[in-house]
């Protein structure tokens, strides 16, 4: 799983394989370490929420949490919709943080250095 931030929106790239675990167990997670000390770590996941409406996201304890409600977590996982989108309202009337969530598509041009195996193929290349 890719993560994103930009300003105040945050990206979520999810390929085939985290797109089955996710329908399999509800949730993807993925840990960056910055040390070995177990403080500095930044933890993000991505979590199927049964009872939620919106798409959310909080963070606590250096954890990012998306919450993706269950409908839009069905829809991503069983059809071809490459993704969802939503805003959450920040307190206080601060603003907005964007929230995308979406499927990790192989890159046009195939020198991107990383490893595409398990990214789903793109539409736009034509065989």
């Amino acid at each position: 799983m890719k993560l994103r931030l930009k300003g105040n929106s945050l990206r979520l790239r999810l390929t085939q394989s985290e797109v089955a675990r996710l329908g399999d167990g509800g949730r993807v997670e993925e840990i960056v370490r910055f040390g070995t000390d177990e403080t500095q770590i930044l933890v993000y996941e991505l979590v199927v929420e049964p009872e939620g409406e919106t798409l959310t996201a909080s963070f606590q304890n250096n954890r990012i949490t998306v919450k993706l409600p269950h409908d839009l977590a069905r829809e991503l996982i069983k059809t071809a919709r490459v993704g969802v989108s939503g805003e959450q309202f920040l307190e206080n009337e601060t603003g907005v943080l964007s929230l995308l969530i979406e499927k990790d598509f192989a890159c046009l041009d195939g020198d991107s250095g990383e490893d595409q195996s398990d990214a789903f193929p793109n539409p736009n290349i034509k065989c």
